[in-house]
């Protein structure tokens, strides 16, 4: 298994000088199982990228399985814009929570995201087959040789955090998430996340900052560490970076973090995701 970042900004793309080592554009991460099938987590600006990427390989038409975390728009920005929808014969798995204020499914997002009042192209103008699953609590999904569980994450709108696993190895994403307070809660994330390769988890904020953000459902880096640490992670990749840090500031933050957890990490390793990062697992 291996994954790529094409997006890790949060909130808001933020391109420019500020941000060009990191990447500007919102969350998007690619995965692929052992057998080349491919998921892919959220559908931010970095979906774009991705989109082009795919038309420009060899392998056509595409056969993509999307699974996203929330409807906030940095997390499905990139929907109308991915390529494979347009192409017939390709196929797009569309899979996330439903919307318990209104009972409807996961579809809601995209008829909604592609209403002509924000998008001139509705999805009866798409060519692909797009198929929408709506995921019921605990529900398993299995995605060629891979198996994708959800927990409920902490956030103002329904966010899931997704596991993956494939041949022994294991990939767990965040989605957006402020640690919850609530015992229970914490036992059930930890359950799903315990023993991961990979973390890849919010932490838009510093402890310092925190304060003036609780309740935006974002995460710091020390509780991305905390959450790694008790659930015995091997790799913690941080993301969502806050949109107004530029390259610079974000580094300084982290070297801040790294050396105030010296001594502390044991074997845990972490790093600070960018776009184009590819980790083979």
């Amino acid at each position: 298994m291996k994954f790529k970042f094409w997006g890790v900004r949060g909130s808001i793309p933020s391109p420019g000088p500020r941000t060009v080592r990191y990447g500007g554009n919102t969350t998007c991460i690619e995965v692929r199982s052992d057998d080349g099938t491919l998921i892919v987590l959220d559908a931010g600006t970095g979906l774009f990228p991705l989109a082009q990427a795919l038309l420009a390989a060899p392998q056509r038409p595409v056969e993509a399985n999307l699974f996203i975390s929330h409807s906030h728009w940095d997390h499905i920005h990139g929907l109308p814009f991915f390529s494979p929808l347009f192409v017939k014969g390709s196929r797009v798995r569309v899979h996330g929570a439903g919307d318990p204020a209104t009972g409807k499914g996961i579809e809601h997002v995209m008829g909604v995201q592609l209403q002509y009042s924000y998008f001139p192209v509705g999805e009866a103008q798409m060519d692909a087959t797009i198929e929408y699953r709506t995921l019921a609590l605990d529900e398993a999904v299995d995605i060629g040789d891979a198996r994708v569980r959800h927990v409920l994450m902490n956030h103002p709108v329904t966010d899931l955090g997704y596991r993956i696993d494939c041949d022994g190895k294991s990939l767990f994403f965040t989605g957006d998430h402020e640690p919850p307070v609530d015992a229970a809660h914490v036992a059930a994330i930890d359950a799903l996340v315990q023993g991961v390769d990979v973390l890849v988890a919010d932490c838009s904020y510093t402890r310092e900052e925190y304060p003036a953000k609780v309740g935006w459902g974002h995460g710091t880096f020390d509780s991305a560490l905390a959450l790694a640490l008790r659930c015995g992670v091997r790799s913690l990749y941080c993301t969502h970076h806050e949109p107004t840090r530029s390259d610079d500031e974000l580094e300084a933050v982290f070297a801040e973090v790294m050396a105030r957890h010296a001594g502390q990490l044991g074997g845990l390793q972490v790093f600070l995701a960018y776009e184009g990062l590819e980790v083979n697992l």
